[in-house]
């Protein structure tokens, strides 16, 4: 038996968390003097989303540097501490890791771009030459919207990128590739880290051939532009080698330390392969995270899931990229009740239940005004945003909710209410907070 088996996480969005130096951001720190709430909530272990140095063009999935921490969020030596006070409570700790893109920025890249094909790093990425017309290689889209492809006047190619175009692709055919993860893993395992969640698990390899992506079926003859959702992702996403990636990795971080995969695919006979048979220890079920409520759905869905997989996931009802469940029950006491109806079902399951932070007040999408608006994914359209669930964790009744000092957060909503606040619902007994620790206890 693994120390996830019968394990509760809470995925901390840093930046937004608490802010322990009065710059309006979220850092290490902060976690570290939060952490007892966490310990009395009950969670077992914690998901640290991207801390290290990056230019934020993607909010720190766009990495500069691997083994370092950005200086917004402190240094090694607070990671240090917080790995060492969240052990002292009994909380493991899981940090986020990006192997299908670094940042424009990351040395690799810029010599690449500098130096072109005669650079030791060049092969680290994916470049092809212009297609028939002069254009992109081939119709492949980003996940924000455009071209998945970037001319590079230098050189004449075209770098891939699924994502933004600060988010070069890197190349898994090459084995230099997969030497510089080993060491990236092996760092922070030798750093006391318990676990690794693996972000876009599915996408590291693409078809070899770079075929143009065939449209769904209901895209076909539709008169708005294209986006990512439009197509099916036959040659740029789930290619078989995906696998052997994190067999090899399993035995570099051993046994005990958890490879947590965000493999985003429907449905779930496609996440099968990805899980166990010393591959993924666990991947994210995230059936649940885009529904509206229809019990008869969610019921189907969940039980479906647990018989293809019974006991490899972490059970979510959302994260940082998706739209807050509560707002998506039907808001107000009515989506609360319905969420926390979900979770009592989850904390009944073989697997690994995971809270978003703030999901233990029963927090709804904040409210953020267009002109604060930040996420790049907005860009596509106003339902990719992601910016109303990354707002600042609600810690008082106080002006800036206890979370940070400076006149302004980073990111910028309207204040919530005072019931909605750690403060107020640790008074209350039937509140969410209080309802959710008893409900993890029962689970224990």
């Amino acid at each position: 038996m693994s120390w996830w088996d019968d394990a509760v996480g809470y995925e901390i969005y840093v930046r937004s968390f608490a802010d322990s130096d009065g710059d309006g951001i979220g850092d290490l720190p902060g976690i570290e003097s939060k952490l007892e709430h966490l310990a009395d909530l009950g969670v077992d272990a914690i998901w640290l989303t991207p801390f290290y140095p990056s230019p934020q063009a993607d909010f720190g999935y766009d990495v500069s540097d691997y083994t370092g921490v950005d200086p917004t969020y402190g240094t090694l030596g607070d990671f240090d501490r917080l790995v060492a006070a969240a052990h002292a409570l009994g909380i493991r700790v899981v940090v986020d890791i990006v192997p299908n893109h670094t940042s424009y920025r990351h040395p690799w890249f810029r010599d690449a771009v500098e130096r072109g094909p005669s650079s030791e790093y060049w092969d680290h990425y994916i470049w092809k030459e212009p297609g028939l017309e002069g254009g992109p290689p081939n119709n492949w889209l980003s996940a924000f919207g455009g071209p998945a492809w970037t001319l590079d006047p230098g050189s004449g190619m075209y770098y891939l990128h699924l994502f933004h175009p600060g988010q070069p692709d890197l190349n898994w055919e090459n084995p230099a590739v997969h030497a510089e993860f080993r060491r990236i893993l092996g760092f922070w395992v030798e750093r006391g880290v318990d676990g690794f969640r693996i972000d876009v698990a599915h996408a590291l390899y693409k078809h070899p051939s770079f075929a143009d992506n065939p449209l769904h079926p209901e895209a076909t003859g539709t008169a708005r532009p294209l986006t990512f959702r439009d197509f099916a992702h036959v040659h740029d996403l789930d290619q078989p080698d995906n696998v052997e990636v994190y067999r090899g990795w399993k035995v570099v971080v051993g046994a005990e330390v958890l490879l947590l995969g965000e493999v985003y695919l429907y449905p779930p006979h496609l996440v099968r392969r990805y899980v166990g048979d010393n591959a993924l220890d666990l991947s994210f079920y995230f059936g649940l995270n885009k529904l509206e409520w229809d019990p008869e759905e969610i019921e189907e869905r969940i039980r479906h899931a647990a018989e293809t997989i019974p006991s490899g996931w972490a059970w979510v009802q959302g994260s940082h990229d998706e739209h807050r469940n509560v707002t998506r029950f039907g808001g107000g006491e009515e989506g609360l009740e319905r969420s926390l109806a979900l979770w009592v079902a989850l904390m009944g399951l073989p697997g690994m239940p995971f809270l978003y932070q703030g999901e233990e007040l029963g927090l709804p999408n904040a409210t953020v005004h267009p002109d604060h608006v930040l996420d790049p994914a907005a860009a596509v359209g106003p339902d990719w945003g992601r910016d109303p669930c990354r707002t600042p964790m609600p810690w008082t009744t106080h002006p800036g909710h206890g979370f940070t000092e400076a006149d302004t957060a980073w990111l910028v909503a309207e204040p919530r209410p005072d019931h909605q606040t750690v403060e107020y619902q640790l008074r209350h007994d039937d509140s969410p907070l209080n309802r959710m620790r008893q409900l993890i206890r029962a689970r224990r």
